[in-house]
C-alpha cells in the first residue's frame, strides 16, 4: 500500500459576501482534516473608471469608495484570523489589489487545492462571478467550488465521480485522491460509456480497478445522457445517494479571455447543490 496522498497547502478566496464565510469554514475544516496550511486571499479589484467618466466622479467620492472597500477587506481579514486561530491552524492572509480572476489563478498555482465560490450569488459583496471557470482552466490546480447556499458538515465522505475516460476526468480523479482515500463510499458514474469503450467491457471497470490499488473501494454505475443533461443527472444522482462531493473534469478552453466551458460543466456550476471538485 502506497502512502496516502494529502492536501498540505490550501488557498481560499475570501471576499465580503455571506457565502465567503461558508467557504472559509469549509477551508478550515479541510485544513484541519489534512493538517494543511491555509492561505486566505482577498483581491481588491482596481476601481476601473472609463476615461470619459473621470471628470464626472469627484475625487472625494472615489476616495470614499476605496476606503469602504478597504474597510470590508479589513473586516474579512479579522474574521479569517479569528477563525483560523480558533482552529489552531497554520495560516496566512494575503491582500492583493489587482484583477480578480487572473490573480486567483496565479496564487492557486502554488498550492494543492484552491477553494472558490459558486457564481450567481445575489449578494452585492460577492466577487465569485466567473471566478471558478477562470481558476479551473488557468491555474492547473484542482478547484473546489462551494455552493453559495452552503455546504454539508463533512465533505468527501460520500463521493460521486463523473467518469467519461477523458483526459480531464483522469486529472480530476488523480487530484481528488486525498478525498477518495478517506471516503466511506465512492461511486464512479460512467457517462455515455458506449461512446468510448468496447461494447464487451464494463464501463468504468478500469478506473475502479486503479482506485482499488489505492485502497479506494468504488462501485461503478453508468448513465446515457446528452451534454447539458449530464449536469442535471449528476445532481439528481448526488441527491439520491446523499453525496457530499462531486468530482469531475472541467471541459473547456479559453479563447481571448472568453471562457468556453462544456455545457455539462457550466450547467453543474450554475445549479450545484453540493461542493464540486474540478480539474482541467
Amino acid at each position: 500500500m502506497g502512502d496516502a496522498m494529502a492536501f498540505k497547502d490550501l488557498l481560499v478566496h475570501v471576499d465580503g459576501s455571506k457565502a465567503s464565510t461558508v467557504r472559509v469554514d469549509v477551508a478550515i475544516r479541510l485544513a484541519q482534516t489534512h493538517s494543511a496550511h491555509l492561505t486566505g486571499l482577498y483581491v481588491l479589484p482596481y476601481f476601473e473608471i472609463p476615461v470619459y467618466a473621470e471628470v464626472q466622479i469627484p475625487d472625494d467620492i472615489l476616495a470614499a469608495q476605496r476606503q469602504a472597500a478597504l474597510a470590508r477587506a479589513a473586516e474579512a481579514e479579522k474574521a479569517f484570523r479569528v477563525a483560523t486561530d480558533k482552529a489552531r491552524l497554520s495560516s496566512e492572509w494575503r491582500f492583493v489589489e489587482d484583477r480578480l480572476a487572473p490573480t486567483l489563478a496565479l496564487h492557486a498555482r502554488y498550492v494543492d487545492l484552491v477553494i472558490v465560490g459558486q457564481r450567481g450569488d445575489t449578494d452585492p459583496s460577492s466577487m465569485s462571478n466567473g471566478v471558478a471557470e477562470h481558476v479551473v482552466l488557468q491555474s492547473g490546480r484542482p478547484t473546489l467550488v462551494v455552493p453559495y447556499i452552503g455546504a454539508p458538515d463533512s465533505i468527501g465522505k460520500h463521493v460521486l465521480v463523473a467518469w467519461n475516460a477523458s483526459r480531464e476526468a483522469v486529472r480530476a480523479v488523480h487530484e481528488a485522491m486525498p478525498f477518495l482515500e478517506q471516503a466511506q463510499t465512492v461511486t464512479v458514474l460512467a457517462i455515455n460509456p458506449s461512446e468510448h469503450t468496447d461494447e464487451d467491457r464494463i464501463p468504468s471497470a478500469d478506473i475502479c480497478q486503479h482506485l482499488a490499488r489505492h485502497d479506494v473501494n468504488a462501485d461503478a454505475t453508468h448513465i446515457e445522457a446528452h451534454d447539458i443533461a449530464v449536469g442535471d443527472m449528476l445532481l439528481s444522482r448526488a441527491a439520491d445517494r446523499g453525496v457530499d462531493l462531486i468530482v469531475m473534469g472541467a471541459y473547456g478552453h479559453s479563447r481571448f479571455r472568453e471562457f468556453v466551458l462544456g455545457g455539462a460543466t457550466r450547467n453543474l456550476l450554475e445549479h450545484m447543490t453540493v461542493p464540486v471538485l474540478m480539474a482541467h
